[in-house]
């Protein structure tokens, strides 16, 4: 207990809730970034091939 009579219990849980929030949209915007790189990079890739393809149909 705390020199004004109340407990500190309940601070202690609101920091460990905050700090869990935190950790949980940190990992989901990490995740989110993650996902719009792959995704980036796959359509480039995409891109390419059908570049490539395209190019080598008019060369014929």
């Amino acid at each position: 207990m705390t020199s004004a009579g109340r407990p500190v219990s309940p601070l202690v849980g609101r920091g460990v809730s905050v700090v869990a929030a935190v950790l949980v949209v940190g990992v989901v915007l990490t995740a989110l970034l993650a996902t719009v790189a792959i995704t980036a990079v796959s359509v480039s890739i995409a891109a390419l091939v059908l570049r490539s393809l395209l190019n080598s149909a008019h060369k014929r």
